[in-house]
C-alpha cells in the first residue's frame, strides 16, 4: 500500500486546524470567461476524464477505443495560487494540513470533473486549491474560477441538463451550485461536517447528497462511541429538492444501521450508487467490506411512508459483506475507506465495488449477492459506468492505471496507464473544433 502516514501528534494538530472551517469570501473570479462560441460541424467524441489527484492533470481517454487522447493541465495557475496561499497564514496553514492529514503527503489537485454539453468546457474541482475553475478545452486556459467559502473543495455533481454544477465546500459544510457555463453561483444547501458525494436524480428534481465528517481524525474504534461520534462531526445522507434547494429528508446512516441491527457500524456515506427506480440507493459506509441496501421509501412499523407529506421515513434493508483481504488495522486505512467507489450498472442489475484497501473489484449480483472479484492492483479508489454501460471502470490509485471491466463476464478488458494518483473518473465529451486543436 502507497502512502504517507502522518504521526498521530501531527494527525491530532491537524485536526485542530482543519476543524475550524473557513471564512474566505465566495466571490467569482474576475477571469471569468463566456464559452458560447458558433458550434462546428459533427457530434462530440464520447471520452472519459481521468482525474490525476497529485499531477495536477486529467487523462482524456476515447471512450469506446480506450485509447489515451490527450493529458489536460487543471492547475495551469499553479504559480499564481501558490503565491496567494504563501502569503495568507490562514490558506498556508490549510493547505499543508490537506497535504499531510488527508493527501497522503501529497497536494490535492485534481479531484471532479465534469464537460459541458458542448465538449468545450471541462469544470474541475481542486481541494488544496479551494476552487473550482473552468477550463477552455481547446486552449488550455481557465475561462471562470469559483473560490470556496472554506479551505478545500471536493466532489461535484452535474445536472442532467449540463447547465448546474454542485461543487462540496469541505470545510464549509455546504454545497454551491454553479452556472457550468460561467462559474457563477446561483444557489446552495446546508450539508454536515466535511460534504461529500452529490447524485442528481434523472429528472434533476432532486440530489442525494452524503457528508462523511472528519476522515482524518484517529478515533477509529467503535468502542470510543462518543468521543468517536464528537470528533467524527455530524455525517448524514439527504435528499435536496432542486426547486428550493431544501433538505427533503435526512437520516443518520450509523443509526439506521442500528435500527436494522447492525450497532457500531459508522455513519459516514462513501460513494453511492443510486438503482434506476431513485428508490433503493447502495452505499458504502467508513471502514465497512461491502455495501448496504438503502430504501429511501421504507414505510414505518404502522405502514406509512410520509407524515402529512413529508418523505418517507426510510429504512437499511440489505448489509452485505464482500472479502476482506487486507491485515492493516483499520487506523491504517486511507481516510477510513475500506472500500470507496461503488457503480451500478443502467439495467440496475449489478453493482460494481471498488475495494481499496482489499486490492480489488467486485462484480455483483444485485438480487443474488453473488459476486466475482477482479485483482486490480493496489488502491482501486473509484468505480463508475462507462459512456456504454456495459463496463465499469475502476481508478487503481496505488497503480497509476485505470482498469476497465466487463459487467456481463467480471473480466478486465484493459488497464489503461494515466498520472499519478488517479480518483475520479467521469464520462464526458469533446468537441470537433477541441479535438482539432489539439493535433495543431
Amino acid at each position: 500500500m502507497r502512502r504517507t502516514a502522518a504521526p498521530l501528534s501531527v494527525a491530532l494538530a491537524l485536526t485542530a486546524v482543519l476543524v475550524t472551517g473557513g471564512t474566505s469570501a465566495a466571490v467569482p473570479s474576475a477571469d471569468r470567461g463566456d464559452t458560447g462560441r458558433p458550434a462546428h460541424a459533427g457530434p462530440p467524441r464520447d471520452v472519459m476524464f481521468v482525474g490525476n489527484n497529485w499531477d495536477g492533470t486529467a487523462t482524456v481517454v476515447d471512450a469506446r477505443t480506450h485509447e489515451t487522447i490527450r493529458t489536460v493541465d487543471t492547475i495551469p495557475d499553479r504559480a499564481k495560487r501558490m503565491a496567494e496561499i504563501v502569503t495568507r497564514p490562514d490558506k498556508l496553514a490549510f493547505y499543508l494540513a490537506i497535504q499531510a492529514a488527508i493527501g497522503e503527503g501529497r497536494a490535492q489537485y485534481t479531484d471532479d470533473m465534469f464537460t459541458t454539453h458542448d465538449g468545450r468546457l471541462l469544470a474541475v474541482s481542486r481541494p488544496s486549491f479551494a476552487d473550482v475553475v473552468g477550463i477552455d478545452l481547446a486552449s488550455g486556459q481557465i475561462r471562470w474560477r469559483f473560490p470556496m467559502e472554506g479551505y478545500r473543495s471536493d466532489h461535484m455533481g452535474v445536472s442532467p441538463d449540463g447547465e448546474r454544477l454542485l461543487v462540496s465546500d469541505s470545510t464549509a459544510n455546504k454545497v454551491h451550485e454553479l452556472d457550468i457555463r460561467t462559474g457563477v453561483k446561483t444557489r446552495e444547501f446546508a450539508s454536515g461536517d466535511t460534504p461529500h458525494e452529490n447524485n442528481y436524480t434523472a429528472d434533476g428534481e432532486r440530489v442525494f447528497h452524503a457528508s462523511i465528517g472528519r476522515v482524518y481524525t484517529p478515533t477509529d474504534r467503535p468502542q470510543f462511541r462518543l468521543p468517536y461520534d464528537t470528533l467524527k462531526g455530524e455525517q448524514v445522507f439527504q435528499i435536496v429538492r432542486t426547486d428550493d434547494m431544501a433538505i427533503e429528508a435526512r437520516w443518520d446512516m450509523g443509526k439506521e444501521l442500528e435500527e436494522a441491527g447492525y450497532p457500531d457500524m459508522a455513519s459516514a456515506v462513501r460513494p453511492m450508487a443510486v438503482a434506476p427506480d431513485e428508490r433503493f440507493v447502495y452505499l458504502q459506509v467508513s471502514f465497512f467490506h461491502g455495501w448496504i441496501e438503502f430504501d429511501t421509501q421504507a414505510p414505518d412499523e404502522d405502514g406509512r411512508t410520509t407524515y402529512e407529506g413529508e418523505p418517507a421515513v426510510g429504512a437499511v434493508t440489505r448489509v452485505v459483506d464482500l472479502p476482506k483481504l487486507t491485515q492493516e488495522p483499520r487506523e491504517l486505512y486511507v481516510l477510513d475507506s475500506a472500500h470507496h467507489g461503488l457503480a451500478i450498472n443502467p439495467e440496475g442489475t449489478t453493482l460494481c465495488a471498488a475495494g481499496t484497501m482489499d486490492g480489488y473489484a467486485a462484480i455483483v449480483d444485485r438480487e443474488t449477492e453473488e459476486h466475482r472479484l477482479v485483482p486490480v492492483g493496489d488502491k482501486p479508489y473509484w468505480s463508475t459506468n462507462g459512456v456504454f454501460g456495459d463496463e465499469c471502470w475502476v481508478s487503481v490509485s496505488g497503480e497509476d492505471e485505470v482498469v476497465v471491466i466487463d459487467y456481463d463476464t467480471a473480466q478486465e478488458i484493459t488497464r489503461i496507464p494515466v498520472g499519478d494518483h488517479p480518483q475520479r473518473v467521469r464520462e464526458g465529451v469533446v468537441s470537433p473544433s477541441v479535438l482539432k486543436a489539439w493535433t495543431r
